[in-house]
């Protein structure tokens, strides 16, 4: 996580925007009100998919499971 102040982002913007795109950096940007971070819209979009996955009763177990299962107890499937 990169940490900076909102002046510094200011005169930096893109910098930092290409920064979240490109290299997936998440960036905290302190304020007096208080602090934002600045993530990409592929990292976003995938923070709430995996929410909304381990929202669904039993699926985080089965998601477990997946991680734990061996390459030669897998079935590959044909669409």
């Amino acid at each position: 996580m990169l940490n900076t102040n909102a002046t510094n982002f200011r005169k930096n913007l893109f910098k930092y925007l290409d920064l979240a795109i490109d290299f997936n950096n998440v960036i905290n940007v302190s304020t007096k009100k208080g602090n934002v971070v600045i993530l990409s819209e592929e990292d976003y979009k995938g923070l709430m998919e995996t929410l909304y996955l381990t929202s669904i009763p039993g699926m985080k177990e089965k998601l477990n499971e997946g991680l734990d299962a061996k390459i030669e107890d897998c079935v590959e499937f044909k669409w």
